[in-house]
């Protein structure tokens, strides 16, 4: 009797050589990834070899003035924000009194509105020929402004106020949540030794939301530097602002990079902050049995107080931007139909939605892949790849146009020397390069989002798909997307809204001629003309509402 062997048969050899060579699925995964990454490394790049060095010069005149405005202001636009949003997320979660439940879902609407929509109303609001200075002047008989004193409104004070203003909600949802979480039995151990209501917050609610309290914060002061629209506005000269300065009016890309990895530091920084504080604090929920806080009813005077502290930053975050939009749109109504304003909105549409979809599929590819490869490479790419979020849009823009500038003369050569035909910059001349920056910046959220949703699938319905003869891509439609269809459909929408609302890298990257909504709002605002302004802002707005919307409903 004879024994055959097959150790070294053509299948074994085959299966054998699988293990080693990468599958489609870890290839499109590393792609990805270095797409996402690769303009972070362009900028870095070109800043450590630049053709025209500056840096010394930067050094010397604006670059102590640009990282000492910045500091300040994401330092004070935290500060304010951390103490609105956790203030009022402590008051909403611990106290019952009028309008409670009105407010708790009211205060997330200032989201809705960019930084930058909220300094144009502002601006409008209390200048001099606004409605505020205008009654004072009716009311007290002054006839010009040497007859009174106003505080200066074009100023850091008034930038740090704006930001905050729209931005306090990502403390005020952190912070909410955090305290929704804490147990009752510490609150009731704190008041049996005599702690008052601020003692328990100081001592207890506190220490305990200090983690999410700090996420929020730093989320806050990345959104603060990324902010180039009110900054731009009101004349605050920071880093943001000095890489439109120094690349488009100085005509230095150099220069241009080498401050924008001055802001990658600042915000590397803050990642690690944060992360490292979380992981300095941690704590436990130690009882079997949790129960909740208890509301303490405010009666009265501290019931009405407590109403009006809450309803401040919703009336100056959303109420008065949005009030002074629509008074503008309902003075003109013949606005909406300026050939503009419905060429910007198509743009916005066009290049958003697709923009969307292809960062919600590239997050989704991703995501499986790494799943499927098991590999350690892929695994550590995924984290990685979330780092164009917390890069603003201003060094995504010198990342990408710079090396597709390159690319596009390059390619365009080549084929006018085969062909003798000119094709023209067909990468930057276009809305390319745009799609290509609101996909790195936001593949973050497509991904946090495929990464979440597909860990709530059992591996076990893959498996069986597997064994009844599905193909890796039959597997992930006909099993994994019926299953995260919901998380799909809320990430496009995000991605889309961040697409709306990114002014930095638009202004940058979109070709010429080319406007979307938000820079149809920043050039008639650049302009003094809020009224032409205001209807792209309401869409804008418009648009953000249903993101908030969405966010409320994922955090009932």
């Amino acid at each position: 009797m004879s024994v055959t062997d097959t150790s070294d048969s053509p299948a074994t050899l085959l299966r054998r050589l699988a293990r080693f060579c990468p599958s489609p699925w870890s290839i499109g995964a590393i792609v990805i990834a270095a797409i996402v990454v690769g303009p972070i490394l362009a900028v870095v790049w070109i800043a450590l070899f630049p053709s025209d060095n500056i840096w010394p010069h930067l050094i010397s005149t604006t670059l102590p003035r640009y990282v000492k405005t910045t500091a300040i202001l994401m330092s004070l636009v935290g500060l304010l924000s951390a103490v609105v949003g956790t203030g009022t997320a402590w008051m909403i979660c611990r106290y019952e009194f009028p309008g409670r439940r009105w407010l708790e879902w009211l205060l997330l609407l200032p989201l809705a509105i960019p930084g930058y929509m909220g300094a144009y109303a502002l601006v409008d609001f209390l200048e001099y020929a606004g409605p505020v200075q205008t009654a004072l002047r009716d009311v007290f008989g002054w006839s010009s402004a040497r007859d009174y004193w106003f505080p200066e409104i074009r100023s850091m004070g008034a930038a740090v106020l704006v930001l905050a203003a729209s931005l306090f909600p990502y403390v005020y949802l952190l912070a909410r949540a955090a305290f929704r979480e804490q147990s009752g039995s510490a609150e009731e151990v704190a008041q049996s030794l005599g702690a008052g209501a601020w003692g328990r917050f100081y001592r207890v609610g506190l220490p305990l939301a200090r983690p999410a309290i700090a996420a929020g914060v730093a989320i806050v002061m990345m959104e603060a530097v990324n902010d180039f629209g009110t900054v731009d506005y009101f004349a605050v000269q920071t880093l943001t602002t000095g890489i439109f300065s120094v690349w488009l009016q100085g005509g230095n890309a150099g220069g241009a990079a080498q401050i924008a990895c001055v802001v990658l530091v600042l915000v590397i920084l803050l990642v690690t902050l944060e992360k490292s504080s979380r992981r300095r604090m941690r704590f436990f929920n130690l009882s079997s049995r949790h129960r909740p806080v208890p509301r303490r009813r405010l009666p009265g005077f501290a019931g009405i107080a407590t109403m009006v502290i809450c309803a401040l930053p919703f009336l100056f975050g959303f109420a008065l931007p949005v009030g002074v939009l629509l008074s503008h749109v309902l003075d003109n109504g013949a606005r909406w139909n300026d050939p503009a304003l419905i060429a910007a909105m198509r743009n916005t549409l066009t290049v958003g939605g697709i923009a969307a979809l292809i960062t919600v599929a590239g997050g989704i590819f991703l995501v499986y892949g790494v799943r499927l490869s098991g590999r350690q490479i892929p695994r550590l790419l995924l984290p990685v790849t979330t780092i164009g979020y917390a890069a603003p849009g201003a060094v995504l823009g010198i990342g990408i146009l710079i090396p597709l500038a390159g690319i596009d003369h390059t390619l365009a050569d080549f084929i006018e020397r085969v062909s003798g035909y000119d094709i023209g910059l067909v990468l930057t001349g276009s809305a390319f390069a745009l799609v290509l920056a609101y996909c790195v910046r936001f593949f973050a959220i497509a991904q946090g989002a495929a990464d979440a949703a597909m860990g709530r699938v059992s591996p076990n319905l893959a498996l069986a798909a597997r064994s009844l003869g599905r193909t890796q891509g039959q597997t992930l439609s006909a099993v994994y997307y019926p299953l995260i269809r919901s998380s799909v459909a809320s990430a496009l929408l995000l991605v889309f809204v961040d697409c709306v609302k990114e002014l930095p890298a638009t202004l940058l990257l979109r070709p010429f001629n080319f406007d979307t909504l938000a820079t149809r709002v920043h050039e008639q605002a650049s302009l003094e003309n809020i009224g032409g302004a205001a209807p792209p802002a309401i869409l804008v707005i418009l648009v953000g509402l249903f993101a908030v919307g969405l966010l409320a409903r994922a955090n009932r």
